[in-house]
């Protein structure tokens, strides 16, 4: 087993590169499933453990799947089964938009329920709303999703609940259903508008992503097309809270500053500066930063997902703090690690108060989940002496070479095998 050896308290000076979204690549790669003809050519995919497992289970369907650093090439003109049922399926939560997929193309599917983070409970039931008033039948025996259609019928959808998950897994099942769909109460994330784009690359006739009304005319046929996956966006708000909570200054690369607004608000609310340039931010901090309240909202609110990296540098931020986690209810697993270092923070419910301490301390501590994973992360650098973080499994399904990146920006951290 690995394990991450972090020696703390240096700030963080240099430049870095933002790898392609993770959120986004774990819904494109299934989505090139769609594409009866030519191959999908996607640039930009992160080497990260939740691709690779995608990556291993369209190889078990029958697809061809080629990799060549940072580009993959995907052809499933050949596929030859439509049951995913793999130990893979199970490891990972993104793998459901293997449902969507394989119904909208075959109108059938084989699905073991997905796993992933346990973060609180995450039900599929708004895809299984989607996918039956589609038309499909969904059933459910002993953690298998079997789904099968005689055909989809476009129709008017209104989610429950503002769901990523469903609204990309509905939208790719009404891709190749017959009519018009019209998606309602939608998810806005940068993701949701780059699988749509992705699909409309391959010949899909989608409109309004990035708003709560999605239009989706159905179409005859996907076919191969070259793609470029957008920057991750949380993977940039991870090394922008870094920055802040170390002091420094640091330049991250490809990114799209529009999608990290919420967080950059909230930075400069606490005394960091942030610069945006263009496909580039530039995060300058020193002294002692102020604490801020959050709320996590869908996008384009502060990112669930960035949550707990930023409880990290407000354990140590002047003042009280209140974190409102109002996505899932089991995200506050990280703080009890954090009370190892030295954290002073109290949790009822889905609420965290947050007492500024004068400085963290080296621990030996767990990765909960993956966002937990670079909380910890932070927190060690942040940290006086040595902290060992175990577990990092959870953190290799969503960063890549994290270790590597921020010794690139003077961080003392390294992997050690046990």
């Amino acid at each position: 087993m690995d394990k991450l050896v972090i020696n703390g308290g240096k700030p963080l000076y240099g430049s870095i590169d933002i790898s392609g979204a993770k959120n986004a690549a774990v819904a494109i790669v299934p989505a090139a499933l769609m594409a009866s003809s030519g191959v999908c050519v996607i640039d930009n995919i992160p080497d990260i453990e939740d691709v690779l497992c995608l990556e291993r289970i369209l190889l078990s369907l029958g697809c061809r799947v080629d990799k060549v650093a940072n580009t993959i090439t995907i052809d499933s003109s050949i596929i030859n089964g439509t049951d995913a049922i793999t130990n893979d399926m199970r490891n990972m939560r993104a793998s459901y938009y293997l449902i969507g997929a394989l119904l909208g193309r075959f109108r059938e599917a084989k699905v073991v329920l997905p796993g992933g983070c346990p973060i609180g409970v995450r039900p599929i039931d708004q895809h299984i709303k989607g996918f039956e008033a589609l038309g499909a039948v969904v059933k459910i025996e002993g953690g298998t999703v079997f789904v099968t259609a005689e055909k989809l019928i476009g129709t008017s959808i209104y989610f429950d609940v503002v769901s990523v998950g469903a609204t990309i897994n509905v939208m790719l099942a009404a891709t190749l259903a017959e009519g018009t769909t019209i998606l309602e109460n939608s998810a806005k994330e940068p993701h949701v508008v780059d699988v749509a784009n992705f699909l409309n690359s391959m010949g899909a006739n989608i409109k309004g992503t990035g708003t709560d009304v999605i239009r989706i005319v159905g179409v005859s046929e996907l076919k191969g097309c070259d793609y470029s996956v957008i920057p991750d966006q949380i993977e940039a708000g991870t090394f922008m809270l870094a920055t802040a909570g170390c002091g420094g200054e640091v330049i991250i690369n490809n990114v799209i500053p529009k999608h990290l607004e919420s967080i950059t608000a909230k930075l400069e609310e606490m005394g960091a500066q942030v610069i945006q340039n263009g496909e580039s931010v530039t995060v300058k901090s020193e002294g002692k930063l102020k604490g801020v309240n959050i709320k996590t909202l869908p996008y384009p609110g502060f990112p669930t997902d960035v949550q707990q990296p930023m409880s990290s540098i407000l354990a140590v931020s002047m003042g009280r703090s209140i974190v409102n986690e109002s996505i899932y209810e089991s995200r506050m697993m990280h703080v009890d690690e954090l009370k190892k270092m030295g954290a002073k923070i109290s949790v009822e419910g889905r609420i965290a108060t947050i007492d500024g301490v004068d400085k963290l301390t080296g621990a030996k501590v767990r990765a909960t989940d993956l966002r937990a994973g670079a909380a910890l992360i932070i927190a060690g650098l942040i940290a006086d002496g040595v902290t060992e973080i175990t577990d990092i499994d959870h953190i290799d399904r969503g960063y890549l070479n994290i270790e590597e990146k921020f010794r690139k920006l003077g961080a003392d951290i390294k992997r050690v095998t046990e």
